[in-house]
């Protein structure tokens, strides 16, 4: 379920559907509240900007819920995603630095290849497989950072020269969040804030703008929840 645009800098709507199965009230809202608070403080110095703040009523073990993060200066598209899976932080944060396995569970990720690697910096060469046989092939550098019981990894884009406009992406940052869920700490919190500009778009292929923003996120989050259950 998608929530909707977010002005910058207000907090997403309140009045999603509630939690299924799990009642975030009392103790356990105001301890989620001063978490994720500490975290997106740190998120904000170390990511994108104008990083939102979310209401415990958007998180559910059943749904991704989607909101945009309107940001006029910029050209590409922003937007945070939440849920709660059912695994501890050390699991997930694990999982998202194995990059590659990126390929086994990611959407659209054909081949990743790991540039160079060296305590909690990667750099990783992306290729990303499209409808109609569309290509785009990118460099990110990816840091991990740990504090508490919470984990972040955060990316930006780096310059490849060898690669035409065409065939890959103008930019893109973000990261993912993980933080224990006050109420049962053997689950997380995930969000997922990700910005991205495709560039130029050709008339009628627009709908790239979306997959790899809007679209891709709730698939991503479910690809990240099935991976969490395997053994």
């Amino acid at each position: 379920m998608r929530g909707a645009p977010l002005p910058r800098g207000a907090a997403p709507r309140r009045g999603a559907l509630p939690l299924a199965g799990l009642l975030l009230r009392g103790a356990s809202v105001l301890a989620l509240a001063a978490t994720m608070a500490g975290a997106h403080t740190e998120a904000h110095a170390a990511g994108p900007a104008d990083v939102p703040s979310f209401a415990p009523e958007r998180l559910s073990e059943e749904r991704v819920d989607v909101a945009e993060v309107l940001r006029p200066a910029l050209p590409g598209k922003t937007y945070d995603a939440v849920t709660i899976i059912d695994a501890p932080v050390v699991k997930l944060c694990a999982i998202v630095q194995d990059y590659a396995a990126y390929p086994a569970f990611m959407p659209n990720t054909a081949n990743t290849q790991v540039v160079s690697s060296a305590d909690e910096r990667a750099v990783i060469d992306m290729t990303l497989s499209l409808p109609l046989g569309k290509i785009k092939r990118y460099r990110l550098q990816l840091d991990a950072k740990h504090g508490g019981d919470t984990c972040q990894l955060s990316w930006k884009l780096l310059p490849r020269a060898d690669l035409a406009a065409a065939d890959t992406i103008a930019d893109t940052t973000g990261y993912w969040l993980f933080t224990p869920l006050p109420a049962n700490r053997n689950k997380s919190v995930v969000e997922y804030f990700v910005y991205a500009d495709p560039g130029p778009v050709p008339f009628g292929l627009g709908w790239i703008v979306d997959i790899m923003s809007k679209n891709s996120l709730p698939n991503t989050l479910e690809a990240l929840r099935g991976r969490a259950q395997k053994p």
